[in-house]
């Protein structure tokens, strides 16, 4: 081993060395580790509708089950019969009392959110139109947060996912290698419900018969699923279920079943769900509970025990499809259905042509850089340069930690924080000059200049880094991307222009036979 390779190894440069190596093995393959946006390669586009009325009746639902309660709450004893018809909830009464009291109570409890108005011995209740607005307008907000979780746990991965008109919602999945995968994950509604079952027949038209043709109307039909062997049961279970998905505290992949070795979705209520899940458990041991994702009956286990908290989904699944199901569940359902209205693939925006002219400009502009520091700043803007390369493998580094997607925003916070970079190292470069023509030594000279310009740095970084952290919440899509790129980027030079090249002059000066460096 020659002198200056053991200087080198058992210098402070040395641990440098081997934490950018690290991260050159980390973005490496660059393309694999970072994605491209749609801008740059292209990717699908989908146009969803959300059903607000389903938004509508979920809350007539909700009122319906707290009628009760409400009423309970105000000392009247007789409970009404329920039902929901055309999107108008309908008490009805057996005395012309009750209804009064009721009324008087109901048009308190909902002043803002309901109209209610009195019918012989049924209450009609009905949404104002504020109200129907509102539950619109949270119903398409919602699901496009629901979209954000699904499909970006991490926000950023730069996928827009934007409100068109009243009930429409816009996504664009950059570079999507399965688009029938994303598009199944996009439209499952992801509505969990735990309901009584009342009877279990083989078809339909078995429990109509029974029924004599008349459904309850606090009850409904629900497919199951498809048998492997022989159709599918069809259950009569209650119509609104109390214990729902949205109760759910976690949701993973597990084994169990019958065997004990299928796979599973194991979950957890939060307080709300556990206490409701007992009270109906404990109420209806002998019973079979369904358990109902998206309309249909995946399971219908027997009730033999009051249960509270815990619980898992068993059904003809995949590994890959509890996986799914999991992060569906976690990641929360649609307050309202949402439907496919257009679905299209689109090319790059920017085309590889500008790819291309893109990645020249980078390289061209490094050239650039490369001689204006020599010119200016010889060896030191030779270290300078070294240090520009090193700022710039920490932020794709970070970029490929993150899994972020570049687009063209993107590229041009790289742009910015590159310029940062330089002028950094100017700064540091003119303090170590002013300090050298004073006659200071250079050794001096060096951590002077770095402690001096420290303070202007770190202000108009850090105030910089604040603004990237303000377009972040307030942004979305590629602004985003713009903000993750240049808050990476500040972080970045204030390692690369503070850390790395003080250590590369301490290294120079400390292994140069000259008493003076070229600045």
């Amino acid at each position: 081993m020659t002198s200056s390779i053991r200087r080198i190894f058992f210098s402070e440069v040395m641990i440098w060395i081997i934490f950018g190596a690290v991260c050159i093995i980390s973005i490496w393959p660059l393309r694999e580790k970072i994605k491209l946006g749609i801008d740059l390669v292209g990717g699908t586009y989908l146009t969803l509708e959300v059903d607000t009325k389903k938004a509508l009746e979920s809350d007539l639902v909700k009122k319906l089950q707290s009628v009760d309660s409400a009423l309970k709450k105000a000392g009247l004893k007789n409970t009404p019969t329920k039902m929901i018809v055309n999107d108008v909830l309908q008490l009805t009464f057996s005395d012309v009392n009750s209804l009064q009291s009721a009324l008087s109570v109901l048009k308190k409890e909902w002043q803002e959110e309901a109209t209610v108005l009195a019918k012989e011995n049924i209450l009609f209740i009905t949404h104002t139109t504020a109200m129907k607005d509102r539950l619109s307008d949270d119903a398409v907000q919602k699901n496009i947060d629901v979209l954000r979780t699904r499909l970006d746990r991490f926000s950023v991965a730069e996928i827009p996912i934007y409100r068109q008109g009243k009930n429409r919602i816009e996504i664009e999945l950059p570079d999507v290698e399965d688009p029938q995968k994303a598009k199944e994950m996009i439209g499952k509604t992801a509505l969990l419900e735990f309901r009584l079952v009342y009877q279990i027949a083989s078809s339909e038209d078995d429990l109509l018969f029974d029924l004599e043709g008349e459904i309850p109307n606090d009850r409904e039909i629900l497919p199951g699923e498809k048998a492997k062997y022989g159709d599918r049961p069809y259950y009569l279970v209650e119509k609104y279920a109390e214990v729902t998905g949205k109760m759910l505290k976690s949701a993973r992949p597990g084994l169990g079943g019958e065997m004990g070795f299928d796979p599973v979705v194991q979950f957890e209520f939060d307080s709300e769900g556990s206490e409701k899940f007992y009270h109906i458990t404990s109420k209806n041991i002998g019973k079979n509970l369904a358990i109902v994702l998206d309309g249909e009956v995946i399971s219908a286990p027997g009730i033999k025990t009051a249960i509270s908290g815990m619980g898992s989904i068993s059904g003809n699944f995949k590994s890959e499809e509890v996986k799914t199901l999991a992060l569906l569940l976690q990641s929360g359902s649609f307050v309202a259905p949402v439907s496919f209205v257009e679905e299209r693939q689109i090319g790059p925006s920017l085309g590889e042509a500008a790819i291309k002219s893109g990645l020249f400009s980078c390289i061209a502009g490094f050239i650039l850089l490369f001689i204006f520091s020599m010119v200016f700043y010889k060896f030191s803007g030779f270290l300078a340069f070294l240090a520009l390369l090193y700022n710039l493998i920490l932020l794709l580094a970070g970029l490929a930690l993150l899994q972020a997607t570049l687009t063209l925003p993107g590229i041009a916070g790289i742009i910015l924080t590159i310029g940062m970079a330089i002028d950094s190292a100017i700064l540091v470069f003119e303090q170590i000059r002013d300090e050298i023509q004073e006659g200071v030594a250079s050794k001096i000279a060096i951590k002077k200049g770095f402690s001096d310009a420290m303070a202007v740095i770190l202000d108009a970084n850090i105030t910089t880094f604040l603004v990237g952290v303000v377009l972040y919440h307030v942004g979305n899509g590629p602004v985003q991307g713009f903000a993750v790129t240049l808050m990476l980027g500040i972080v970045a030079t204030l390692i690369a222009s503070l850390m790395f090249l003080r250590s590369l002059f301490a290294f120079v000066i400390k292994n140069s036979r000259k008493e003076t460096i070229s600045i």
